[in-house]
């Protein structure tokens, strides 16, 4: 990394930028909703419930999971309220919490094709 001298400080720059910076606690969890959406058998998860509400059943043969390993991925992504879940009969079935985990993949997924 090069070294950059200082020569002159922009204060009203600095100032701008504390002023409007969050609290630690919000930086914490926008970092821990990041590192849940990091594990690409969590998006492949999040990516079928964008197309369909889907029992977990349905979501094994999609996804060419085991049970047990599929109900620890939601189980988690359940604690992120990332999905959310309801019962019929024997089967639960789960879908996205909000809209805002589709916009926010679908950007990710928009930078990651952008060719530079």
């Amino acid at each position: 990394m090069e070294h950059c001298e200082i020569i002159e400080t922009h204060p009203q720059l600095i100032e701008n930028v504390k002023n409007n910076q969050f609290e630690h606690s919000t930086y914490d969890n926008m970092s821990n909703l990041l590192k849940m959406m990091s594990d690409p058998t969590r998006l492949k998860i999040l990516h079928a419930l964008f197309m369909h509400e889907l029992c977990v059943c349905d979501m094994q043969a999609c996804l060419n999971m085991s049970q047990s390993a599929l109900s620890h991925q939601l189980s988690n992504l359940k604690l992120a309220r990332l999905v959310t879940s309801r019962r019929e009969g024997k089967n639960i079935y789960y879908s996205l919490n909000d809209d805002h985990i589709k916009v926010l993949f679908n950007m990710v997924y928009e930078h990651v094709l952008e060719t530079v």
